[in-house]
């Protein structure tokens, strides 16, 4: 599967916080939302830099409810339940916990949240 492929296919599942997704699906939504994110910023700021930033929170808006469900599937393919994503909200060392926990490899046999993905 291709970057273009995994990121659509997890576009598409943006609701879905059942199942597992592993750590290049998560990893490359990630690249590509802060790219895209990067390309508006630069792109609209050329004519006002608040323009740009208003335009990159808009996208971000907009891929708020698939990153949210892209970090819940992430933290089931380390077996831990979808609540550990809150664990961002705790400052400083919150968030690189959950940077932690998203590098680490998943468990490679069927959890409570079904079979691994290939």
């Amino acid at each position: 599967m291709g970057f273009i492929s995994v990121y659509t296919s997890t576009l598409k599942r943006y609701v879905d916080f059942k199942g597992r997704s592993n750590r290049a699906e998560f990893w490359t939504f990630i690249l590509i939302n802060s790219i895209i994110s990067a390309i508006l910023m630069k792109l609209v700021g050329f004519a006002s830099p608040m323009a740009g930033q208003v335009v990159s929170g808009i996208f971000s808006l907009f891929v708020l409810m698939p990153t949210i469900g892209v970090s819940v599937r992430r933290m089931h393919d380390l077996g831990k339940g979808g609540g550990w994503v809150c664990i961002t909200f705790v400052p400083i060392i919150g968030a690189i916990w959950f940077l932690i926990l998203c590098a680490s490899k998943g468990e490679e046999a069927e959890n409570r949240f079904g079979a691994p993905v290939a």
